[in-house]
């Protein structure tokens, strides 16, 4: 099939890679010309495990090709991917100005039957919206041509997004005309040959379906670390809480795990533009919510609170900081625990040495020349001069480290763990002061 794929972001470049691996003959568009000449010699604009190696292989194959030039993506493909940003607007509201751009150049340019698919996460009604400017671009060039529109939503875990597009649980279909549906079904049966995986439903529903799943995803999270911060107070141990309701079938482990609070592209933005679009919308408040946005916010603090509380008055003291990323395996820093920690240090007049495996580049970025960060080339080398050990991100290679160095290297043996990845008994037998999330 021949596929146009607009956004070489986490979502587009994925998702048009992995179609490109099956036989399809691809055709990834972005205005941003420095991406599109990264992705031509050879490289990605983001970090994705797996990803590079498949575009190089689609590329020499000639599955997969890339342009900047709009009219040549709209011409290509009858299957059309609008995989474009949806940022959060002031009010947290999903930004949809790119998405009814694409849709816009689709009407201005297409010249036979187009399939349009919202592949970015956008609110209930935006396949409405789709429409409309397709039908009024078509209408201002006085033509009839028949298209469908699609909702599409993604369901890709950065750091596992290959294989997520690979072996997906779900693929989610919301499309009215059954052309359409036949072709998602072509499209999709290469990912799922052993069982039926895919749901059609109507346009909105499949909209709504992936606003609820991160909500939900969200939710388990924030309600986590509530528990474990009532059981610090309260002297018990949240892994065993957690042991203890994740046994329970109707619960299971998933996002069950307590930490310094969520980040990400996805389960920020989406929350705040799902409680916005209850309340424009249906004059609903989404009150459990709020209220796990509200948790997500406080838990970013934690951490800088337990910094204060163990040595007081922060100013002049040094701590390093292990993982910037708002999850191993992503270079991706928006709304990551590590910046709010970072910055209340910064506040409390500390200073921080960071190291992160693929991250520091784009913390670099977002915090510029700034004085008060230095950035290590080791987890070990991050410890020099440092009064304490904060740990944000659980990459792996910080699950073993040698205690006995972190205590030489450190001023005073303390470490901050955000996400619960030492043994608090082991830990503190080494004669290291352990400060950890609800244990």
């Amino acid at each position: 099939m021949k596929i146009t794929v607009v956004g070489t972001g986490y979502v587009g470049l994925v998702s048009g890679t992995c179609l490109a691996e099956v036989g399809n003959d691809v055709l990834c568009l972005d205005v941003d010309p420095e991406k599109i000449r990264i992705l031509e010699e050879g490289g990605i604009p983001i970090y994705e495990p797996g990803l590079q190696d498949m575009v190089r292989r689609n590329v020499a194959a000639g599955r997969l090709r890339f342009t900047t030039d709009i009219e040549k993506a709209v011409q290509h493909g009858t299957i059309q991917f609008i995989a474009v940003g949806t940022p959060p607007d002031e009010d947290g509201s999903a930004d949809l100005q790119y998405v009814l751009a694409a849709a816009r150049n689709i009407g201005r340019l297409m010249t036979d039957y187009k399939v349009v698919i919202d592949k970015s996460t956008v609110p209930v009604g935006t396949g409405a919206k789709v429409k409309a400017a397709l039908v009024d671009e078509l209408q201002k060039r006085g033509v009839e041509i028949p298209f469908s529109v699609v909702s599409n939503p993604e369901f890709l875990k950065e750091g596992a997004a290959v294989e997520d597009f690979m072996r997906p649980d779900r693929i989610v279909v919301g499309a009215e005309d059954e052309q359409a549906i036949h072709l998602m079904r072509a499209l999709y049966a290469p990912f799922q040959r052993n069982h039926e995986r895919l749901i059609v439903t109507d346009v909105k529903s499949a909209e709504l379906i992936k606003y609820a799943a991160n909500a939900m995803l969200a939710t388990r999270i924030s309600f986590m670390n509530e528990l474990a911060n009532l059981a610090e107070v309260l002297g018990a141990d949240i892994e065993m809480v957690r042991q203890g309701i994740g046994s329970d079938p109707r619960i299971g482990y998933h996002f069950l795990y307590p930490g310094c609070g969520y980040g990400g592209s996805c389960f920020p933005k989406d929350v705040k533009a799902l409680v916005k679009t209850a309340q424009d919308d249906a004059g609903i408040t989404l009150k459990v919510l709020t209220a796990v946005e509200e948790a997500n916010d406080a838990q970013k603090h934690v951490l800088s609170s337990k910094i204060s509380k163990r040595f007081g008055d922060l100013k002049g003291r040094h701590f390093a900081v292990w993982g910037l990323a708002f999850k191993p395996n992503t270079d991706d820093m928006r709304e990551a625990p590590s910046r709010e920690l970072i910055a209340d240090l910064f506040a409390a007049g500390a200073t921080v040495t960071a190291y992160d495996p693929v991250a520091m580049h784009e913390t670099q970025r977002i915090f510029g020349d700034e004085p008060r960060l230095a950035y290590a080339e080791n987890p070990m080398a991050a410890l020099d001069g440092a009064d304490a050990l904060v740990i944000v991100t659980e990459w792996k290679e910080f699950r073993s480290p040698d205690f006995e160095a972190i205590k030489k290297k450190l001023k005073a043996p303390v470490i901050f763990d955000g996400r619960n990845i030492y043994d608090p008994k082991l830990v503190r037998s080494l004669g290291i002061e352990y400060f950890a999330i609800g244990r």
